[in-house]
């Protein structure tokens, strides 16, 4: 495929090879059915074979319950800030914010949109670099859902374990998580993401839903803001995004050959210890994130002091070298390196080596 660059985008990310080699040779002809993948009816036998094994893959490797829909829609994760509280908000029932970033910040004002909104727990006054604790959490039982962030690309911080909710739905934006690690997703009433970090290209977007919160929505929202129109279609409603489904049919699949998310977390625990060790043990940076809170998938980090002026050079001489997108967020500044699912071990032990060598030369 040519000579690739080390990839370190928040999204859209890396993917892994041999999907995109697997997509390259059905890109023109797919099966020998004469047409390019992207050229397939939604209607058709070939890509209801797609759109299946899309489905049930994901349902493998996530362990999906069978009163729960796999959805594949439009609009981002950010469209899911409106339509989740459109669908599942009870009249006189607030919703439960677990504020961590930048991503729980835009889904605040279209909750407010439709419903009083309780601030369970918020780490917005340290920079969003650590967690609220679990245990100080201010829930309120009679809450429509709690809503929450597993993985913060922004701030570098990641839920290691999940707030118990009782009877209240947990509605968890997984958007650069999901498929990263095992979690248990009957333990959530929803799970939603942007599949450009861990599943495929921008422009589809994941939901896992139990069937029957969609019966929450009043009848006179828009049809296809209602899930239970995407229920009942099958995500088949409206023409879907049919080649990012293909992409997340190869994805799965390519993670079951890996040995499912067991394996995948081990291998994402190993690549991030290999970063922020070097972080660490280099005087030369360091990482703003407390510790128990950081991420597996997004690794932020400075030069000590806040040089401006170095970490604008660290990014330029990291193009010249071939990495790719190690600049931050541009509301916190910085560094930041993702490391999604695909990302290769080798990529990371080049990093650290241009790390080691930037800093030799510059400290």
């Amino acid at each position: 495929m040519g000579e690739r660059v080390y990839n370190f985008s928040a999204g859209p990310a890396v993917l892994p090879v041999n999907v995109l080699e697997e997509a390259q040779k059905d890109l023109v002809n797919y099966k020998g059915c004469g047409m390019s993948v992207m050229e397939l009816s939604h209607r058709s036998k070939e890509y209801d074979d797609i759109h299946e094994r899309a489905i049930n893959g994901t349902r493998r490797i996530l362990g999906v319950p069978d009163d729960y829909a796999v959805l594949f829609l439009q609009g981002g994760a950010s469209l899911q800030f409106s339509m989740i509280p459109m669908n599942l908000c009870q009249e006189g029932k607030p919703v439960d914010m677990i504020h961590t970033g930048q991503w729980t910040k835009k889904a605040i004002p279209e909750v407010k949109r439709v419903a009083t909104m309780n601030m369970a727990g918020s780490s917005e006054e340290d920079g969003y670099r650590s967690l609220p604790k679990l245990d100080e959490l201010k829930l309120d039982p009679n809450a429509s859902y709690v809503h929450i962030c597993s993985n913060n690309t922004v701030a570098g911080t990641q839920f290691k374990k999940f707030p118990d909710t009782g009877d209240v739905p947990l509605v968890a934006d997984m958007s650069s998580d999901i498929v990263s690690r095992p979690v248990n997703v009957s333990n959530f009433g929803m799970i939603f993401a942007g599949a450009q970090k861990n599943i495929g290209p921008a422009g589809v977007t994941m939901v896992i839903m139990k069937n029957d919160l969609a019966d929450r929505c009043p009848e006179d929202i828009a049809t296809m803001l209602q899930y239970r129109t995407h229920i009942k279609g099958n995500s088949l409603y409206n023409t879907p995004p049919t080649f990012g489904i293909y992409i997340i049919a190869l994805v799965m699949e390519h993670l079951e050959k890996l040995g499912g998310l067991d394996a995948v977390q081990e291998a994402n625990e190993k690549k991030a210890a290999i970063l922020y060790d070097a972080i660490e043990e280099n005087d030369f940076y360091y990482c703003p994130v407390e510790e128990e809170s950081r991420s597996l998938m997004n690794v932020v980090y400075r030069i000590k002091g806040d040089n401006e002026e170095l970490e604008a050079k660290f990014i330029s001489e990291s193009k010249a070298a071939r990495f790719t997108n190690l600049k931050g967020h541009r509301s916190v500044g910085g560094l930041r390196a993702s490391i999604y699912n695909a990302q290769p071990e080798d990529s990371i032990k080049a990093l650290v080596k241009f790390m080691e060598d930037f800093a030799s030369q510059n400290g």
